[in-house]
């Protein structure tokens, strides 16, 4: 590529000119993971490296973006989404990011249920499909403030419909239609029901029963985030065979699954090496082989469940890239163990789809921070449907005003 720009947001185009240009100045060839501080470029360098990009995609790229996007890949992606959104502008896209377990909490979205006919309707529709399988409301558990809610078995299916209603209630509204989804962890159901993959009732049946079956594994287990990145939380879990990486939802943002004795011993590993964690509260070690022996029984309990293919680009955080097959039941069964590639999955959609904003679904904001640092500072708007529990129909109405969405019925 020589003077111009690909014609599409194809981040690897981005990616063979920057490696062409890194290896130049680096005088060996660069792997598309290697961290920026690995080249072996000194400061001369890298400002002609700053340079070259500038002159490349003036349009594009700002000096700052290079310290916030320190691999070749990430560059390339993030170049690949500006050059989207500059063919976009002007135009609302917004895509919805579905969050996980950790969310929740006693009363979410209550100011909402109490002020919104629409969210009251679309909560009461997922109450309807859950209560066969959980044998209680799940949104009288939700409203009640039933501390119970952050049981797993309970969790999970809460979650979702507090999810799959927010989103339908953003849908009502006039032009908040998603261009993409991506869901993390128990947000890929409440996607994929919005993506048209699932029905309503079937993703209600896999939600109760991956929640009731993970709830009653042997605990012991536990989920620490760090302030590593995947190399280095790999590294400091070498010496211990059941630590796995659990998520990676950001550059230097990744979640370790375990045992808590191991994550213990990484987390002091880490320490001595000036890397920050923390305890996930958490019961078990989700989305780690520690999950195997819930899925024979729940690809037992799922068999019938016939889930199709989505009708709008659906980003898998299983393989971190638009996922244009049909989720089935085993696909659901893998997502069990499978780390969420959250990072992966993220930049894909930025990159490829160009949203002009991100709306977090969920009952507050998690991945909103991990969605700004993706997507730099000259990327799409990120905001979250709820940001807590304050959250209320003024909140939201912000919301729908920022999209460009018209007003939603108030009681």
């Amino acid at each position: 590529m020589s003077g111009t720009a690909p014609g599409g947001p194809d981040e690897r185009v981005f990616a063979a000119w920057l490696s062409e240009r890194v290896a130049r100045y680096a005088r060996r060839r660069v792997g598309d993971e290697e961290d920026l501080s690995l080249w072996g470029l000194d400061s001369v360098a890298l400002l002609s490296l700053v340079g070259d990009i500038e002159a490349e995609f003036d349009h594009l790229f700002d000096p700052a973006d290079i310290w916030g996007h320190p691999t070749i890949r990430d560059l390339a992606q993030y170049l690949a989404m500006r050059q989207g959104m500059c063919r976009h502008s002007g135009r609302v896209r917004a895509a919805f990011v579905f969050t996980g377990q950790g969310s929740q909490h006693p009363r979410m979205t209550a100011g909402l249920h109490r002020e919104l006919a629409a969210y009251r309707r679309h909560l009461a529709a997922a109450d309807e499909e859950i209560a066969p399988y959980l044998g209680r409301s799940v949104g009288e558990l939700i409203l009640d403030g039933d501390p119970r809610v952050h049981q797993t078995a309970l969790t999970q299916p809460a979650l979702f419909a507090v999810g799959y209603a927010l989103a339908m209630t953003l849908v009502e509204a006039e032009g908040v239609r998603p261009v993409a989804v991506l869901g993390h962890g128990i947000g890929e159901l409440a996607a994929a029901v919005v993506a048209g993959a699932l029905s309503l009732p079937d993703a209600a049946r896999l939600v109760c029963c991956r929640g009731a079956f993970m709830q009653y594994l042997p605990s012991g287990g536990g989920m620490m985030a760090t302030c590593a990145s995947p190399f280095e939380a790999a590294d400091a879990a070498a010496d211990e065979p059941l630590v796995t990486i659990g998520a990676v939802n950001a550059a230097r943002a990744t979640v370790l699954s375990g045992p808590v004795d191991g994550l213990e011993r990484v987390r002091e590993r880490l320490a001595a090496v000036g890397i920050a964690s923390t305890f996930l509260e958490v019961t078990h070690a989700f989305q780690s082989p520690l999950m195997e022996p819930v899925t024979p029984r729940f690809e037992a309990a799922a068999r019938h469940v016939s889930g199709g293919s989505a009708v709008l680009p659906y980003y898998s955080t299983v393989y971190g890239r638009e996922y244009g097959e049909p989720l089935t039941t085993s696909y659901w069964t893998e997502q069990i163990t499978a780390p969420v590639r959250f990072a992966d999955a993220a930049r894909r959609m930025l990159a490829q789809q160009a949203p002009s904003h991100v709306v977090e679904i969920g009952p507050r904001a998690v991945l909103t921070p991990f969605l700004r640092r993706i997507a730099g500072p000259r990327g799409p708007a990120c905001l979250a449907v709820c940001r807590g529990p304050e959250s209320d129909a003024v909140y939201l109405a912000g919301v729908l005003s920022t999209l460009d969405a018209g007003p939603l019925a108030e009681d």
